[in-house]
């Protein structure tokens, strides 16, 4: 294996990408489909396990409940606004008043869901089993800090709504209205409980289309087949167990690495929620990398994500990327920033852990192939995982001269 001492960044880590580029070639080619919670999904998480038990580790497996889809939540929205619809004009005062509060815990219970927060909707979509592989390798000294690595195991259905550039549009205008929708169902139906004005009923037509546009949206998306998700994410969970060899040939000097292969991050995020709600109070001076979809573009580091309320990373965490791309001109790092979707370094600074993501996003902030068929090996770039396996190291070893 390479010694940093070499010189040649071009051939530096060649052994390490060589080896990361077998992981991807299990995961997405030989095991292929990995929706959450199926039987793909276990077998991509064995094939973590017994990879880090052969390099002398002791990863532990977590099992977890998690919600199968990250539609399901949504066409739950989409009936309940369905039912407050046709409960409204039944029996003047009383079924208005039933179905404005139908609507407001179903308007609420959306906000939540947008916010990555717990509420009633989780407890109605079905569950299955899913699971964590935890790994663990030691400094050579003292450990004075911990780093959390992270790379999702599981791979997403592939929706109508996300085949293009246009349709992913679409969609950003179509969920948008669709929320105003649904807050507009619930004022004027809070104010016809009172009033029983007669247009009312009339007017909430439009949520009733959007509800039903909704419903028809997740129920195509919950049938379509799941990507064999190469960039995304097999990329990911494949750099996590080749970071494990390296770091066991180059043990760092004071950092303790947490090598997690999470599941269901493609569901609710219930593999990144159920570590850090085990593990947190095991951490020492924690901070959390979390690796997404690194084979198409990046080095990259993300600025800003989030749906309904934005979420930063840590500002220390991003001034420590913007000083690897400085030492590092060659890897031509930058930074970026998705709108509409979050990583799990949301639930590791929801759980109070400073975090920041590398992606593969284009400097047009377009994550490639993202949940399409298309999302296969062959479109991976040699080049893009060979900056990304760099910038990725360099910016772990940066970390581990921080002073705590």
């Amino acid at each position: 294996m390479p010694s940093n001492s070499e010189a040649d960044p071009s051939t530096l880590y060649a052994p390490y990408i060589d080896l990361w580029l077998k992981h991807i070639q299990v995961l997405a080619v030989e095991i292929g489909p990995r929706g959450s919670t199926t039987k793909g999904e276990r077998r991509g998480h064995e094939y973590c396990r017994d990879n880090l038990i052969g390099q002398g580790l002791e990863p532990k497996w977590e099992s977890f409940r998690s919600a199968k889809s990250v539609f399901h939540p949504f066409l739950i929205v989409a009936l309940l606004m369905l039912l407050a619809f046709a409960i409204y004009p039944l029996v003047g005062r009383i079924s208005a008043g039933i179905a404005a509060l139908i609507a407001l815990g179903t308007f609420l219970s959306a906000l939540l869901e947008l916010s990555l927060r717990d509420n009633p909707l989780r407890r109605l979509v079905p569950k299955g089993e899913s699971q964590n592989v935890v790994g663990v390798v030691t400094p050579q000294g003292k450990t004075l800090r911990d780093l959390v690595l992270i790379g999702h195991v599981d791979s997403q259905y592939t929706p109508l709504i996300l085949s293009s550039p246009g349709w992913l549009e679409a969609y950003k205008i179509f969920s948008t209205l669709a929320l105003i929708s649904l807050a507009g169902m619930v004022l004027i139906y809070l104010v016809g409980s009172f009033t029983q004005w007669s247009w009312i009923w009339p007017v909430s037509w439009i949520a009733g289309i959007f509800a039903v546009l909704l419903l028809a949206m997740c129920w195509q998306a919950v049938r379509t087949p799941v990507t064999c998700g190469a960039n995304d994410n097999a990329t990911a969970a494949g750099l996590v167990l080749t970071l494990a060899g390296h770091l066991r040939n180059e043990p760092l000097k004071n950092t303790r690495v947490w090598l997690v292969c999470t599941g269901c991050e493609e569901a609710l995020h219930d593999g990144a929620i159920d570590f850090f709600r085990r593990h947190k109070g095991e951490l020492i001076h924690p901070q959390t990398l979390v690796l997404e979809s690194l084979g198409c573009a990046g080095p990259s580091w993300l600025m800003g994500e989030g749906i309904v309320l934005p979420i930063f990373p840590d500002a220390e965490l991003a001034k420590l990327a913007e000083q690897v791309a400085e030492q590092n001109p060659e890897l031509e790092g930058y930074p970026s920033r998705i709108s509409g979707g979050v990583t799990e370094m949301s639930d590791s600074i929801r759980a109070g852990v400073p975090a920041i993501t590398l992606m593969g996003l284009t400097r047009e902030n377009v994550l490639p192939y993202w949940h399409q068929l298309a999302d296969t090996v062959d479109k991976l770039d040699s080049e893009a995982l060979r900056r990304n396996y760099a910038f990725t190291w360099q910016y772990i070893q940066a970390l581990d001269v921080q002073k705590t």
